[in-house]
């Protein structure tokens, strides 16, 4: 689903424009980097929880050549799937 899809069924399934829904869910998007960025998680209940985690510095491989690269530690956003939204999918 892309974002204009998205933006799409939020329309449909609260009565509001489109531009209000798009405006709705950047809103929301800004909100949530904000929170992710200053506490490091974001908790949707029932939908899953958005953490900060740290990556380890590793060695890789260069893909065309197959030299050996070093890649440094940087910090990610993983996502842990919650206990409803893992029920509905199956």
């Amino acid at each position: 689903m892309t974002k204009a899809e998205l933006i799409a069924q939020m329309a449909k399934s609260t009565g509001l424009t489109k531009a209000d829904s798009e405006r709705a869910l950047n809103a929301f998007l800004t909100t949530a980097k904000g929170a992710i960025r200053r506490e490091g998680r974001l908790p949707l209940a029932g939908f899953g929880t958005f953490v900060v985690v740290n990556r380890k510095a590793r060695t890789g491989r260069n893909p065309q050549t197959g030299q050996p690269i070093q890649i440094r530690a940087t910090r990610v956003v993983r996502f842990r799937t919650g206990k409803e939204l893992k029920q509905s999918i199956g």
